[in-house]
């Protein structure tokens, strides 16, 4: 009997002290990822972009070299970054620098120029730096992905999603010998306010065990994303771009055509869809070499990417890519974590159980604190009747 009562104030003491630690950064991530989970409908309600163009649905996509042309026409002498190709809408945004050193140390100066995909007619460009303001979607989601903090915010926020694992295992543990004496899910709605939200944070948090589970796991993986392609680059990318140490980069006026690129890649990988092309000098690529990002176009394989390396000089291609296990399990926990990969029933499903995990987070903080209350008036009754106890006891003169 000693040992279990040892064995379940080990894990009292666990889920206390790693739900305090990570509450109030778990309801942040909570609040913040609530809209994420609309971000698509959201984004397309804010959305101000001219209308596309009214075509058959079957229209060929036009030439991205065009693309390419008329954005380097617009800024002379400036570097072309990427060319993505949504695949959800008919446009191209083709992204440019004023150099790459300018784009990895200045972000801010960074741009695009939105296309209509099948008549390249130009539809929008980006804000200049000076008027450029953060959206609502792109505030929420730094919010939840690394509080603007970059690297570090990410690996605080991986730690806050460790101790939230560690405090929904702990509660679950916890759970059993709870309700022994009581039917499961009974909610005490005669008692006082405090028990009665006992009962309902216990209650939401065994139902929301596997989902909670899943949100918190996969969420840790996603703030390890930086690391583990750093990872990646610097072993499996290095290895593919060891012929070419020590030769001399391209010039972009020397770089062979970036639609060839597209078509070259979109043959290694039959049966996906080629979403973006990264020009050759970015840091997230290679210096000799377009990478060509593709994707499959089921619910699933949507959600996993696989890369091309094109020799940027001659146009031949030099690897299709397979991404690493470990990439592999980023990609498909990214879906699972916003539930976004199931259309508009799943995405409600994912925020009712967004709506019960910010209950149970709330009413955590509400029973500390309503403890600690409770701890305190007990204490000041007590010094009250000791000092009673003291007066009546006095000597009288």
């Amino acid at each position: 009997m000693a040992r279990t009562t040892t064995h379940l104030r080990r894990w009292y003491l666990i889920h206390k002290w790693s739900s305090l630690a990570c509450t109030l950064f778990l309801l942040l991530i909570c609040l913040s990822g609530l809209p994420l989970v609309f971000r698509d409908e959201i984004q397309a309600w804010l959305d101000d972009d001219p209308p596309y163009a009214q075509l058959p649905a079957d229209t060929p996509m036009a030439d991205i070299d065009g693309m390419v042309r008329e954005s380097q026409r617009r800024y002379p002498g400036q570097i072309v970054t990427f060319v993505f190709v949504d695949d959800d809408e008919p446009q191209v945004r083709v992204g440019m620098a004023p150099s790459w050193e300018a784009f990895q140390t200045q972000p801010r100066s960074s741009h695009f120029i939105q296309f209509d995909a099948r008549t390249a007619q130009v539809l929008k460009e980006s804000d200049p730096p000076e008027r450029r303001r953060m959206g609502f979607i792109e505030f929420m989601l730094g919010l939840h992905t690394d509080l603007f903090a970059g690297l570090p915010g990410e690996l605080f926020l991986g730690l806050m999603g460790l101790l939230f694992v560690a405090a929904t295992v702990s509660g679950a543990v916890l759970y059993g010998p709870f309700m022994k004496k009581l039917d499961f899910g009974t909610v005490r709605g005669e008692r006082a306010p405090r028990l009665r939200w006992l009962d309902l944070h216990n209650l939401l948090g065994i139902v929301t065990l596997a989902w909670v589970l899943v949100a918190g796991t996969t969420g840790v993986i996603n703030e390890l994303s930086t690391p583990l392609f750093a990872l990646w680059q610097r072993t499996d990318v290095q290895a593919m771009l060891q012929p070419w140490r020590g030769k001399t980069p391209p010039r972009q006026d020397e770089l062979t055509s970036a639609q060839a690129a597209f078509d070259t890649a979109r043959r290694a990988h039959p049966g996906m869809r080629v979403t973006s092309v990264v020009f050759p000098g970015s840091r997230f690529g290679s210096p000799h070499h377009y990478l060509v990002w593709a994707k499959g176009e089921t619910p699933v394989t949507s959600r996993l990417f696989s890369p091309s390396l094109v020799d940027a000089r001659t146009g031949a291609l030099t690897a299709a890519v397979q991404m690493p296990w470990y990439l592999r399990a980023l990609e498909l926990s990214r879906p699972l974590h916003f539930g976004d990969y199931g259309g508009m029933p799943l995405k409600i499903v994912w925020a009712l159980l967004d709506l019960m995990a910010i209950v149970i987070l709330g009413s955590g903080l509400y029973l500390w604190f309503a403890r600690r209350g409770a701890q305190a008036a007990r204490v000041e009754r007590l010094v009250h009747a000791s000092a009673r106890t003291l007066s009546r006891s006095e000597p009288r003169s």
